[in-house]
């Protein structure tokens, strides 16, 4: 049943209500929709925020560890008095303090097999902010198989980079068509690393936009493209790929 907002409500998402692209019915598809998180640190922290005040009303959160003063420095839905707290609990009540009518399900897990199949295959968007490829490369496998979009970010040091997947759209490339899974293992996590903390805020912001716009419905969205941020110079890039017609990832599922 289509959502019926409250006088609340609708001041609440007056500034959405108010663009075209989005209006009543737009607000409408983000309450009635569920989105999965994969990962409440850096990326996960800004994405959740913004989805949660921008009012979709299911959020779920899959992470499997704990608050550290390390994750502090970047990691800005959780607090002080997190610490120690599964990220998943932390997130969950910073979001209730936020937008209290969005219903947020934890994961303390790291969502794998068939539990990363059934999360993903009850979620309307994915939005993957995890932190190496194997995971990326599992949650790209389960949103093929159950055509599910995805919104992939990463980031380390000051570069960091997000894409749209969207097997449901003909000749769409999947995750695999883009990084081969004979790659790294990681991109190279935070704690050798390092991470200037304003970086992933700005793409775990672009995930939730574009999460947004998939949501909603709206057109143009980013496929095919690997957008790049290079923060020492603020130099955005976008690189074209096309879908790998020997993919093993996408190419069987679409038969």
């Amino acid at each position: 049943m289509p959502h019926d907002f409250s006088d609340d409500e609708l001041l609440r998402y007056s500034r959405h209500i108010l663009l075209d692209e989005v209006g009543i019915e737009g607000q409408r598809k983000l309450a009635d929709a569920t989105a999965l998180i994969i990962g409440v640190g850096g990326l996960g922290s800004p994405a959740a925020l913004y989805l949660a005040s921008a009012g979709v009303g299911h959020l779920m959160l899959a992470d499997a560890d704990t608050v550290e003063l390390t994750n502090l420095q970047r990691q800005i839905v959780h607090r002080q008095d997190s610490l120690g707290l599964s990220k998943v609990d932390s997130a969950r009540q910073t979001l209730a303090g936020i937008n209290s009518q969005v219903r947020v399900e934890p994961m303390a897990l790291r969502l794998a097999g068939e539990a990363l199949m059934e999360a993903v295959a009850r979620a309307d968007v994915v939005l993957d902010c995890s932190d190496n490829f194997p995971t990326r490369h599992a949650v790209n496998r389960a949103c093929v198989a159950q055509g599910k979009p995805l919104v992939s970010g990463a980031a380390v040091r000051f570069d960091g980079q997000f894409a749209v997947f969207d097997t449901r759209v003909a000749d769409s490339p999947c995750y695999r068509c883009l990084f081969p899974e004979e790659g790294e293992a990681s991109d190279g996590p935070c704690a050798t690393f390092g991470v200037f903390a304003p970086l992933v805020g700005i793409i775990g912001a672009m995930q939730a936009a574009e999460a947004l716009k998939l949501l909603v419905g709206m057109p143009d969205t980013p496929l095919g493209k690997l957008v790049t941020l290079d923060l020492r110079s603020h130099n955005w890039r976008t690189l074209r790929f096309k879908r790998d017609t020997a993919c093993p990832v996408c190419n069987a599922a679409r038969g």
